[in-house]
């Protein structure tokens, strides 16, 4: 259990959320483990087996609170609103400033402002740790690209400068990306990005955790009541989430990246973990895959300090706080949507 700005977070599994009065409590096995006044939520948000009670969602119908449900791993299932227009009326506010270039070359700007800086320091990381002078140059070489396109981005003038700024910098950041690698890797040195399919090993596992991750800020944004595909930085295109990809920006590199270079420099992943399919797509072995999901769900439950909040908050939960800021900012609670930055 987690509570984060006025939303409370139910991850431990087999959890009964039940209203006493006015009240909420949390059982497990028959046993309260936490409590508190219920006025003091705007929201609750539920993953995977966790049994609210009837009484408790009429109360949130009642009320107009927010409850939402997601699987064991995040993904959206179903909101209950209630009878009020919050949501109508926040969709509406994405709406207006998705029309405003303005108010979208701002959001946009603190996006990529947030992914520059979290690459940064996955780089500028990678460097200290780097046994090799030459990765440590080439290393120090990608960061310092990041550092000016930070500057850059205070500069761009519009959308298109913006998304040249963040391609300058991503092509960067991934010619840098084998020279993190410290183990295997002739196996799983990244030459180019592929995608559909990956076709070799490390495009495998980027596709393969980037999908995870983009699942995941659908249902941040799902949760919230914002239109997970009216993005700001990415171009609108039929079906695609663009304002999914949006939040995924600032998550890439520090729970993704990371993680799949600490499961390849620990040995965790190794080259025999792939298969390759007719065409010359690469995939995990369904053992290796496992693995991964396991790796996965552990790396969201670490909690980092969040800089906005002020509070340390599981990774996995990163992405609900993002949506809530975005949505405060939309609302016009908050002057600037301040991306996550991970010190």
């Amino acid at each position: 259990m987690k509570q984060l700005l006025n939303t409370l977070y139910v991850q431990t599994q087999g959890t009964y959320v039940h209203l006493d009065h006015d009240t909420l409590r949390l059982e497990v096995e028959r046993s309260t483990k936490f409590q508190m006044p219920l006025h003091h939520l705007g929201s609750i948000v539920v993953f995977g087996n966790v049994l609210v009670s009837p009484f408790l969602i009429h109360r949130c119908a009642d009320d107009g609170r927010d409850l939402v449900w997601l699987s064991e791993y995040g993904r959206f299932r179903a909101r209950l609103s209630g009878s009020t227009t919050g949501n109508v009326l926040l969709r509406r506010s994405q709406h207006a400033a998705l029309d405003n270039a303005d108010s979208t070359l701002l959001i946009a700007r603190h996006v990529v402002a947030g992914k520059l800086q979290n690459a940064r320091s996955v780089l500028m990381r990678a460097a200290r740790e780097a046994n090799d002078e030459g990765d440590r140059a080439a290393l120090s070489k990608a960061a310092k690209v990041h550092a000016d396109a930070i500057r850059g981005t205070e500069q761009a003038e519009d959308l298109e400068k913006l998304r040249g700024i963040e391609g300058y910098a991503a092509k960067a950041y991934f010619a840098a990306f084998t020279p993190m690698i410290r183990t295997n890797r002739t196996a799983f040195a990244l030459t180019e990005r592929s995608r559909r399919p990956p076709r070799d090993p490390i495009n495998a596992l980027l596709s393969f955790v980037y999908t995870l991750l983009v699942g995941e800020c659908i249902a941040a944004c799902e949760g919230v009541g914002l239109d997970p595909q009216m993005g700001f930085l990415h171009a609108l295109r039929p079906g695609r989430p663009a304002l999914a990809l949006d939040l995924m920006e600032e998550l890439r590199s520090p729970l993704a990246d990371r993680l799949i270079l600490t499961l390849i420099n620990r040995g965790q992943i190794k080259p025999d973990d792939f298969i390759e399919r007719p065409g010359g797509a690469i995939h995990l072995t369904e053992d290796a895959r496992k693995a991964l999901l396991n790796a996965y769900q552990k790396r969201k439950q670490e909690e980092v300090l969040h800089p906005v909040v002020g509070s340390k908050t599981p990774l996995g939960l990163i992405a609900h706080v993002q949506a809530r800021l975005l949505a405060r900012h939309l609302r016009g609670d908050l002057p600037t949507y301040q991306p996550f930055v991970q010190r």
